[in-house]
């Protein structure tokens, strides 16, 4: 299974001022993240994060993703410092990919997109860093751990997420 995820912020204690999540502390925090993540994924998954995991220090974000299901693939969020992108347990690393999951392209960023490739040929694109406060575009999803409940996703969850005839339908846009 492949999911989505973003903006998990181990260790941040902005998350619990600005995003108000619901914890008293940021260990308490993280492990119900932790727990949220290993709840849906297995060993044998794959997850994209699609940025800002947390933690400053290389050793602690090393820590943290070998208690996290599954091989992890970052898309690189502005509050990600190198020590992250450095950190052991990445599966890969990058700035932005492109993946097809049974026919349907996906573009994937920290960012969301006012346009995208292959979007007037019904791609999607999926993003974090807006913690839940934007108006999706259509065929665009907000990835974040704020809009889903503080777990990894997968495109069927996203999709089926959306009010029938809102946000699957292709912009009149050419590429």
């Amino acid at each position: 299974m492949i999911y989505f995820t973003s903006d998990t912020h181990f260790g941040d204690p902005r998350v619990l001022r600005i995003d108000r999540r619901p914890f008293s502390s940021m260990p308490e925090h993280d492990e119900a993240v932790i727990a949220s993540w290993n709840a849906r994924v297995t060993p044998d998954d794959q997850v994209w994060h699609l940025g800002d995991v947390g933690y400053p220090r290389r050793d602690r974000t090393s820590e943290i993703l070998t208690r996290l299901n599954g091989a992890k693939h970052l898309v690189i969020g502005n509050n990600d410092p190198a020590s992250t992108v450095e950190a052991e347990g990445w599966a890969s690393t990058q700035h932005y990919a492109e993946l097809e999951i049974d026919g349907q392209r996906l573009v994937l960023c920290h960012y969301p997109f006012r346009t995208w490739n292959g979007m007037g040929r019904k791609s999607i694109n999926l993003h974090g860093h807006s913690h839940g406060r934007l108006k999706p575009m259509p065929r665009q999803f907000d990835v974040g751990v704020d809009p889903r409940g503080l777990q990894p996703v997968t495109l069927a969850e996203l999709i089926a997420s959306r009010p029938k005839g809102r946000g699957i339908s292709t912009p009149d846009v050419t590429d």
